[in-house]
This record gives structure tokens, sequence and C-alpha cells, in this order.
């Protein structure tokens, strides 16, 4: 049969030297005795979950999510079917697929992934730090199996065809001073042995798109556990907004204000909300039960919402869950008499028209499932437009019959949901405040000390979160990484 008319390229010869290919016998000398000297500790892991990058354009993204299986990194949300796995279609937060398939991805990119996966990173370019520093990193990861390091490089150093390029670094060989590279395009290069001086050299470039060096970065897992509620994301636009009010806009609307006290500030927070907040709750509710209302529930999935429940329950018994609970059903009534024929279709007339069929919609379930609404109501919140925000929210239990689930989803509402992002502002959102008496009662409501350990965490991590759109948005990444690191 003629292959004459077969397109494509089928591989390419590894250019040796300087690179050593990982399965020749020299490569296979280098492994043992990279064995023997406890520097391919993190090998194991990784190898374990080595994966070919999918697109030409995806080799962050299957470096990111090679390092975060390897680390055992819970992503809180499903892959396929019923399991929760970090594949290269989970990464898409930060920067549509789309995109990183026609352009590829940045450097600060696949940092903010990584946070937003749920790692912890520390990221260096190569003028924030040095070879023998990166010697010392390449070792204490390649000494432990919790910490990898992913490597932003330029081929040509190796005299590979190609330009930048991702990869996890899978160990090192003391005595030659060489590095592993775990090539995530299989299709093109087998892994292999470089320099670690050559491997600098490579990452020593400039990316000609953002004027930026290459360089590394350390993956871990983090101390704590991951999000637990609110799992949000920069990638949804309403997110983005509330987030951007919450951290950039609020501070500034506290300092201009003649403020009176606590209830004043918190009034006028929930006030000036950005227009889209109702698609906020509408969507936190929708996310969790598209994580949550699976069939099948396992004994492993059943403790993971009852701690959920617990978290949730945690936040209602805050003293600032009561005031704002307290606010918002004084301002329910502000925009009862603007409701005409013109929105009869809208949220809140769909939602109130009947509150099982939102119950069984919130609970993902259909036909003959039965599913009771608890605390389901409307609220209509003011905005800084003039169109009234109209939140539609309640707590969803699954009324299985006796024996067939066991297990109650409850999800965020509108009340808790603010709770606990006024929880999360960074401390700097109240230093404006003018009269310090008020200022010290709203440090005091807001503190998250005293509060219990799991709600403590969630809260935390709610706060990196706060931070990551305008990280995730912003084209050009900060020169100072290192006050990325999580």
């Amino acid at each position: 049969m003629s292959t004459a008319g077969t397109a494509g390229l089928y591989r390419r010869v590894l250019p040796s030297p300087p690179a050593i290919d990982f399965a020749s016998s020299e490569g296979k000398k280098l492994f043992k005795e990279a064995i023997d000297d406890g520097t391919m500790e993190g090998f194991f892991k990784l190898i374990s979950y080595f994966q070919t990058q999918s697109e030409p354009a995806y080799c962050g993204l299957a470096s990111l999510s090679m390092v975060l299986n390897a680390l055992a990194i819970d992503p809180g949300r499903k892959w396929k079917g019923s399991w929760r796995w970090f594949d290269e279609s989970m990464l898409d937060c930060c920067e549509p697929l789309e995109n990183v398939k026609d352009k590829g991805i940045s450097f600060g990119q696949v940092l903010c992934l990584a946070q937003c996966a749920g790692a912890n990173v520390e990221a260096f370019r190569t003028n924030q730090s040095t070879m023998d520093e990166f010697r010392k990193y390449v070792i204490s990861c390649s000494t432990s199996e919790d910490c990898h390091v992913i490597s932003s490089y330029h081929r040509e150093a190796f005299d590979q065809t190609g330009t930048g390029h991702f990869s996890p670094i899978g160990g090192y060989h003391a005595g030659k001073d060489m590095i592993l590279i775990l090539d995530v395009a299989r299709f093109k290069y087998p892994p292999h042995w470089v320099p670690l001086t050559l491997l600098w050299k490579a990452m020593d470039t400039v990316v000609w798109a953002t004027g930026q060096r290459r360089g590394f970065m350390l993956v871990s897992r983090r101390q704590t556990a991951p999000l637990l509620v609110y799992s949000l994301s920069c990638k949804h636009e309403s997110w983005i907004r509330t987030a951007k009010y919450l951290v950039d806009e609020v501070p500034m609307l506290l300092s201009s204000n003649n403020v009176k006290d606590v209830k004043y500030i918190i009034s006028t927070v929930l006030t000036a909300l950005p227009p889209d907040f109702a698609e906020f709750i509408k969507w936190v509710a929708e996310f969790c039960r598209q994580e949550d209302g699976s069939q099948g529930v396992s004994q492993e999935e059943k403790v993971r919402l009852s701690i959920k429940d617990e978290v949730l329950k945690q936040i209602q018994e805050t003293d600032l869950y009561k005031l704002v609970t307290d606010i918002l059903s004084s301002e329910k009534n502000v925009c009862q008499n603007k409701m005409t024929i013109d929105n009869q279709d809208g949220l809140p007339n769909i939602a109130a028209s009947d509150c099982c069929q939102g119950a069984v919609f919130l609970a993902g379930k259909s036909g003959s499932d039965r599913v009771c609404s608890r605390e389901t109501g409307v609220r209509c919140q003011r905005s800084n437009s003039d169109k009234p925000v109209w939140i539609a929210s309640g707590n969803v239990i699954n009324c299985c019959s006796a024996g067939s689930c066991g297990y109650s989803a409850v999800h965020p509402t509108s009340d808790d949901v603010l709770t606990a992002l006024l929880l999360a502002l960074p401390p700097q959102t109240w230093t404006g405040l003018k009269d310090n008496d008020v200022f010290q009662e709203i440090t005091s409501l807001v503190s998250l000390e005293g509060l219990p350990p799991l709600l403590k965490e969630e809260i935390l991590h709610l706060q990196v979160q706060l931070l990551l759109p305008k990280r995730c948005t912003d084209n050009k990444v900060k020169d100072d990484l290192g006050a990325f690191s999580i």
C-alpha cells in the first residue's frame, strides 16, 4: 500500500546530545543511580498519572492535570460519570479552552489554574531566582512525593523543534547535574534527561507575546482541605463582577460615606450589589446541584454532603448571618410595588409560582422523585442600577422513599452566601472607616477568630478565591509572582 499521500508527522528524533532518552541504556543507568541517591521520589507518583497532551497547545494543561492528580488533590467536581478527576477539559476556569487550543497558555494563567484547582503554588520567573536556587528547589521536590516542579522553557536550547513548552520535572541526577523532563508531548519526544544548566538556559528566555521571562513553579497540596461549599470559579462572569465589587469598590464605598453604625455598613454593601448578583446566587445553587445531585450517592459522598451541611449550619449560627438576614428581611418589601404585568415571566414570579417545581430543579430531580423545598423565598434587592434585583433562595431536601437516599442536599442561599462573602473580605476593607467605634464593632463581627475550625478553613479558602478573578483576567502577570503563593 502506498503511503505517498499520508499526511502529518510521526514523532521526532530526539536530538542527543544534549538530551538523553530516558529509555536508552544510558538513560536507564542515570535513572538507577538517581533512585539510589534518593532523588527520584517524586517520579513514581508522576509516572502513575503521566498523560499525553490532547492538543498541540495543551502542554500547560496536561502538565498541570498530571501534577494535580499525582498530588491526589480532589477537584471537588465530576469529570465523567461519578468520578472526580483532573483532566485538561477541567482546567477552564481562567481561560476558555478554545482560546488555549488556538493560542496556548501563559505562565501566569497556568499559575492561576493551579490555584483555582486548589493547589499551593510558588512561581518564579528566571529574573526572580537563580540557577543555584532552582537546583535546590528541584532537589527538594525530587526527594519528596509532596511537591512537583513544572518548567516553562523554550525547546531551541535542546536543539528540538518547536518553541515555548511546559512539562513536569520527573527527577534529578546529582552526579551528572541532570534533570529528567517528563515531556507531555509524547507524540513528539519521549521523556529525556538534560543538563540542569541547559534547562535553566531554556527557561531564561523571553516570551515575545508578553515580554516576560519563562520560569518554573513548585506545586504542592495545601495544608487545609479545599472549599466544601463555595467552590467558585473566575470562569463565571457574575463571580468576576461580584469579586471586583467586594474587593475593589466596597472599601471606597465605605470610606466615602458617612457611616453611622454596623447595620448601616452592611446595608450599604448589600444595596449596592452588582445588577447580576441574582445570577451569581442562582449559579452557586446550580453549581452545587450539578456536583451533589448524582444518583446512587456513595457513603463517601454522604459524608462529604453532611460536612457541607455542617458548614452551612455554622454560618447560620454567626452573629453576622443574623444581621444579614435581618437586613435582607427589612428590605424585601422595598420593590414590591414595582412589579408589573411586564415581568410576569421574570425570576420572582417564576420562582414564587411553584415552590415544589423550584425545589425539583434545584435538587436535579424529575418525574416521580419526591423533593421538598424548605425556607424557599424570593427577595427583592436594591442595586446600583435602575432595575430591582430579585434573589430566589431555598434549602432543598430530597424526600426519597424510606431508605432510598438518606441524605439531604442543602445548597447555599442568598443569606449565607452574602454572610460568607462578608467574612471573606480582606481586613483592609474596613480600614477606611472614620468612626473608631464602628470600626471596632465591624472588625469584631467579621473576625475569623472564634469561628469553628471547619468554617474558618472554608472562609480562608474563599478569601483566596476573591482575589483570583483579577489574577485570572489580567493579561499581564505581576512581576512579584511570590505574592501569588498560597
